[in-house]
């Protein structure tokens, strides 16, 4: 009659394998394989430790046998040869670089099938190459790059703002959301359910835009809003004047603004020249991302206005001032991280392609 194989740990082993256990961080295989070889150190039968972990008995003769032989490395999987490749590494190469570098005849971009024709393979084997190298040639991102000449000296200015604003003053992200378009649908749509998403209408009925005014306090996260009909400079000087209302008299105003000609428009300099606690600070032209407004902005579309339906543009106009009570009800700033070195560090290998191509 076959004896199992004696064990006896030693206190370095009896510690690794006991942290194995106990480790939440630990594989379920490992924990499996040290609680065999604690109870075999116990001086348990095979059968028995098989019967407590509700295993064969040869398993645990295996793992014995292993651990006996090779001490706590055995409790490793052995290296598996697995598959052959099926294409060598200049074929790989071949579809990276041809994915990369060419484009086909007839088409933008290589699709997984257009390529696998081109290449002599199965379009499985591209998409598995290409999901390797997180290759996706049917996406494209947009971008611009400013070509202010005052660039730096802007983006110093504006980032400044934001990570060491001025004592005594408010910092103010002021721009105008335009041309938000108060919709109606065609049809009722269908309600959200279990099992299918909400539906409506792919056409429209319009009634109207309304331009938002905003200036995002970007300390506090508060926004002053106001909606109105054009944005001409005669609105914006109103804004202007609406903001002088709602701010504190003895606090400095710093206003973070773009390039449209509206905010340099004659009268609107004349007005700022004549409110001196007034400061105005222009981010570089093609720097929307700059002006943190921008991301209140993108949260009113998000939330309330790209699915709303609006009946009228009265409506829409009391959409978006009951998301602004909303919001500054519970106001959570946009908290700026990037120095402007960070910025500069990160775009000045796109300037110089683009210099080198032009």
């Amino acid at each position: 009659m076959r004896h199992a194989i004696t064990i006896v740990l030693s206190s370095n082993e009896f510690g690794i394998l006991q942290r194995t256990i106990n480790s939440r961080k630990s594989q379920v295989r490992d924990v499996f394989r040290a609680s065999i070889i604690l109870l075999a150190a116990q001086g348990k039968s095979n059968t028995i430790i098989a019967s407590v972990l509700k295993t064969s008995v040869n398993t645990v003769s295996l793992w014995r046998g292993r651990f006996a032989e090779q001490r706590v490395k055995g409790l490793k999987d052995k290296p598996r040869r697995g598959r052959k490749r099926t294409y060598s590494a200049n074929k790989v190469e071949e579809i990276i670089n041809t994915t990369l570098k060419t484009k086909p005849k007839d088409a933008t971009h290589w699709s997984t099938r257009t390529l696998a024709q081109e290449v002599c393979v199965s379009h499985m084997t591209v998409k598995r190459i290409w999901n390797a190298y997180q290759i996706k040639p049917h996406l494209i991102h947009t971008f611009k790059l400013s070509k202010d000449p005052d660039f730096f000296e802007k983006l110093h200015d504006v980032v400044g703002l934001y990570l060491n604003p001025p004592d005594h003053a408010l910092v103010l992200c002021v721009d105008e959301k335009s041309q938000i378009q108060a919709l109606d649908r065609t049809q009722p749509g269908l309600p959200l359910k279990k099992g299918r998403c909400g539906t409506m209408t792919h056409d429209y009925k319009r009634h109207g835009t309304t331009t938002l005014f905003a200036a995002l306090n970007v300390l506090e996260g508060t926004v002053i809003g106001t909606c109105m009909q054009k944005h001409r400079h005669q609105e914006y000087l109103k804004f202007l004047r609406t903001i002088y209302r709602k701010t504190p008299k003895n606090l400095d105003i710093h206003m973070i603004v773009d390039n449209y000609s509206t905010h340099k428009h004659e009268k609107v300099q004349q007005w700022i020249n004549k409110h001196r606690r007034f400061h105005v600070h222009f981010i570089p032209t093609s720097s929307s991302w700059l002006n943190l407004v921008e991301c209140f902005f993108s949260k009113l579309t998000l939330k309330r206005i790209r699915r709303g339906v609006f009946h009228s543009l009265q409506e829409l106009i009391n959409a978006i001032n009951d998301f602004l009570d909303k919001h500054n009800s519970n106001p959570k700033p946009f908290v700026w991280t990037k120095t402007a070195d960070d910025i500069i560090k990160k775009i000045t290998p796109l300037y110089q392609i683009i210099n080198n191509d032009s």
